[in-house]
């Protein structure tokens, strides 16, 4: 079999975080696998080899420690004792339980309430210059997913900024300060949702936190907090970057979304991805894309690159509204297919939906800000206005 060749590509530098494509262009034009000397790992970049890591079984969420782990353990407890981290049967074992609030029949439910908290946001922007970012994207999923676990929107503000903490832990060669800074978030998250436990154990509420605290027998303290902890980030990180990168691209093409919003979201989630890279570790020999990865090794799924595979999508580079079909790999496949996909997908036809209903001439005013990241890429202010 035969072996990858090496890419040489720096994902910390400001050219790749500016604008990934053109250089996984070239990457993928290499090979759909390339084995990256900087970080020891295989990367996936054509579409057919990153379904091929996202479906394998034998490609596992394994987690690691963080080092120096006694320093890091805060860190640690969330991330060892969530499900992404974790392989069936202890993944199944940690998803079943608040697997029923992220159905559809129950997204469906929450809809009425995304529209009235989106109505709201429009209202207290300055029509003519706002920061789209702070003032709708960024709140909106945090308040819905605040709601449905039972946090109160007072924390909402801390949600976000432990939240933007913890995650940039996951891009490549964090510094001093990012690691310190998300172990103080790490455990404020925790000790706030700890509180909260211990609350809706005395008192249950109807919602997910009073749930896993009474009738998830299987959980541990550690898990049910670990959990919380996870349904928070992922229930609202996604959704901010992926609203921003893919109104970004709209306005700045001087495009709005199509007749079907559904299908302009599903567009947003592929054009610009707000999750760049997934890893995954082979529990047993496994080929992708002709590589054989040997037991230990690890290889990740680089999505945005898959997003963009001519192989898959015609005129990948293209935003296009309507596009149908759109097989794009974000939110993953099999075991670890994202659970709040279904939330997601909703909150983003609501929000698009209404932000253009209100504002049909909207335009960027001056310059978007981008978060400076490439795992998870996005943008840290977007100002608007109507025209």
């Amino acid at each position: 079999m035969p072996s990858a060749p090496t890419t040489w590509l720096d994902l910390n530098a400001a050219e790749v975080i500016a604008d990934p494509y053109r250089f996984f262009a070239e990457e993928r034009a290499r090979g759909g696998v390339l084995w990256h000397e900087e970080s020891q790992r295989y990367l996936a970049f054509s579409h057919a080899a990153a379904s091929t890591v996202q479906r394998t079984r034998t490609l596992g969420r394994i987690w690691q420690d963080r080092e120096p782990a006694d320093y890091l353990e805060p860190f640690n407890l969330l991330h060892r004792n969530q499900m992404m981290e974790n392989e069936p049967p202890e993944h199944t074992r940690l998803r079943r339980p608040v697997a029923a609030a992220f159905n559809r029949g129950h997204v469906e439910r929450l809809r009425p309430r995304v529209r009235a908290l989106a109505a709201h946001l429009l209202d207290e922007v300055d029509p003519t210059d706002f920061d789209v970012i702070a003032a709708f994207a960024e709140p909106l999923p945090v308040l819905v997913i605040a709601e449905l676990l039972g946090v109160p929107a007072a924390y909402t503000n801390s949600l976000r900024d432990w939240s933007q903490a913890i995650v940039r832990m996951y891009e490549p060669s964090p510094s001093a300060m990012v690691v310190d800074e998300a172990v103080v978030a790490a455990e404020q998250f925790a000790g706030l949702v700890r509180e909260l436990v211990a609350e809706r154990r005395r008192l249950p509420q109807d919602d997910l936190i009073s749930d896993l605290a009474n009738n998830a027998e299987d959980l541990s303290d550690d898990e049910v907090v670990a959990s919380v902890v996870l349904l928070l980030n992922a229930g609202h990180e996604a959704s901010v970057n992926v609203f921003g990168n893919g109104l970004v691209a709209m306005l700045s093409r001087g495009i709005g979304p199509g007749a079907d919003v559904a299908l302009t979201v599903e567009e947003m989630v592929r054009f610009d991805s707000a999750l760049q890279l997934f890893e995954r570790t082979a529990t047993a020999p496994v080929e992708v894309g002709g590589v054989l990865i040997e037991t230990g090794q690890k290889i990740a799924a680089m999505i945005g690159s898959a997003n963009r595979d001519p192989a898959v999508f015609a005129d990948p580079d293209t935003f296009d509204v309507a596009r149908d079909p759109n097989p794009h790999l974000a939110f993953g496949v099999g075991v670890h297919f994202c659970l709040g996909a279904p939330l997601a997908r909703m909150e983003l036809s609501e929000s698009v939906r209404a932000l253009f209903d209100r504002f049909p001439r909207l335009a960027l005013v001056g310059q978007p800000q981008s978060r400076g990241t490439f795992v998870l890429r996005g943008f840290h202010s977007v100002r608007v206005g109507e025209r």
